[in-house]
């Protein structure tokens, strides 16, 4: 949760270490917690960077996969009401590769109130050009509001089932995701009792099981600077129901060894003498980056 007291100290540990700070970048809806921010916190943002006179990047890139309640606010409504705020300040980014899922148009968008960065902004478009084929295949389609409405409509409602399938088959087996949640293609895992230990490393470490053993392509919490270890980002939506089923299906099954072999360690535990072989895993330490382990997620082939 964004607060006004969190902000006040982030802007003053940065003045304590020399940094001068010239703006505030938020992202809301959030990834990779997939909440929101309500229209309360958002006036404390835009207050907050009107006094500091510094300026605010808002990336609303999922704004319209919010599939319950409470709706989506834009930072752009909040300045419409009547709250004091430098407009040059305040700058929106957006892309058309989640809501309408168009990842490889490779399309991005900029809303500012400042006309110094729009001027800007399109020089440096020069270096990213839109091909004339794509600009006239989204400009006809977005000129259609009836499809655009429906598309929208169509897709928050495949994401809430989606989100309650998955949410109800990790609760089988005992596994809890952020509640709060509402937005995104992906949601917030609670894999914490699985570690080893409660540290980072062992977050890790079960990180590379899930990735090479389990087979499933999962981000860890630290990778998202989270302050408590244990949490995974699990992308639902790019797959189809059958292949979200193997998903699940290879979950279960992993909890269920993993709560098995901790309960056989307990069960055993007496014997002094007695000592459980573990199989030495094998663990890859070039992976480059744990957003993206490997060049494809193994569950687009998934049949088992």
């Amino acid at each position: 949760m964004v607060t006004r007291e969190a902000l006040e100290n982030a802007y003053e540990m940065a003045q304590l270490e020399n940094i001068k700070v010239k703006g505030l970048l938020i992202t809301n809806p959030s990834n990779p917690l997939g909440t929101i921010l309500d229209r309360e916190t958002l006036r404390s943002i835009v207050r907050f960077i009107n006094e500091k006179n510094i300026h605010l990047v808002c990336d609303e890139i999922y704004a319209a996969t919010v599939f319950s309640q409470p709706d989506f606010i834009s930072v752009a409504e909040i300045l419409q009401e009547d709250i004091e705020c430098n407009l040059d300040l305040v700058h929106i980014v957006y892309s058309l590769s989640k809501d309408m899922g168009f990842p490889g148009l490779r399309i991005g968008i900029i809303y500012s109130y400042n006309d110094a960065v729009v001027s800007c902004a399109r020089k440096m478009s020069s270096f990213g050009l839109v091909s004339t084929q794509t600009q006239y295949l989204i400009a006809s389609m977005l000129s259609d509001n009836e499809f655009v409405e429906m598309f929208i409509r169509e897709s928050k409602s495949r994401l809430a089932a989606r989100y309650r399938v998955f949410t109800r088959g990790l609760d089988q087996v005992g596994i809890e995701c952020l509640k709060t949640s509402n937005a995104g293609l992906f949601l917030w895992m609670d894999l914490s009792r699985l570690l080893k230990q409660q540290t980072f490393e062992a977050e890790m470490e079960l990180w590379r099981v899930i990735i090479h053993e389990v087979k499933l392509n999962v981000s860890p919490g630290c990778s998202f600077h989270c302050l408590k270890p244990g949490w995974f980002r699990v992308c639902f939506a790019n797959m189809d129901d059958e292949t979200m089923q193997v998903a699940l299906s290879r979950i279960k099954t992993f909890v269920n060894k993993e709560a098995g072999t901790k309960k056989s360690k307990k069960n055993l535990r007496w014997q002094g003498s007695l000592k459980l072989l573990n199989s030495p895993r094998i663990y890859d330490d070039f992976i480059n980056s744990p957003h993206s382990p490997i060049p494809q997620s193994p569950l687009v082939r998934a049949r088992n």
